[in-house]
């Protein structure tokens, strides 16, 4: 059984990276159609993207998994309104998981020095590197008139489908070319 859940995970993996390895035109749309969606969905989402040093979008993240599972997904990071480098994230896990997501990602980067350590590192480990806090951002409040403790949080939006877990922690962001 163990062999077999191995196997699934490896070959989800492979699939995955073939399938999210898209080309720079693509994901550049992508991403532009990703931030549209979060400034549509999210109240004062344009202002609060304005205020960040940089953020990352990595407009399709897939994760699946029956107790192994797997997360991967590429994007760019956008500083002063341009994309300025490409990264892809992964993660695997072991535990009480069972389900596929597709869902969006926004990571905000909301001081000089978070930034910094972000682009100076190859490979930079949740949890490792730095922590991530994610942000509840329902009910209608303005996200520009929040006052975030945190120098990096995480929006994920447009979920296609249930999975118990949330969590970005152990993930790897490796800058890619593209």
């Amino acid at each position: 059984m163990k062999r077999w859940i191995l196997l699934f995970s490896l070959l989800f993996f492979i699939g995955t990276q073939q399938a999210a390895a898209e080309s720079k035109q693509i994901l550049d749309m992508q991403i532009k159609e990703t931030v549209q969606n979060f400034i549509r969905q999210a109240k004062g989402g344009k202002d609060f993207l304005a205020k960040t040093n940089g953020y990352l979008v990595i407009p399709n993240l897939y994760k699946a998994g029956f107790v192994v599972g797997g997360e991967y997904g590429e994007g760019g990071l956008i500083v002063n309104g341009q994309i300025v480098d490409y990264y892809s994230m992964l993660s695997a896990s072991i535990g009480f998981m069972a389900g596929a997501q597709k869902r969006s990602l926004i990571i905000a980067f909301l001081t000089p020095q978070a930034l910094q350590s972000f682009r100076s590192s190859n490979k930079w480990k949740v949890g490792v590197d730095g922590s991530i806090a994610f942000v509840d951002w329902g009910g209608g409040v303005d996200l520009s008139t929040i006052d975030f403790k945190k120098s990096i949080v995480a929006f994920a939006f447009d979920n296609k489908g249930l999975m118990v877990n949330l969590s970005l922690d152990g993930s790897v962001f490796t800058k890619i070319h593209k």
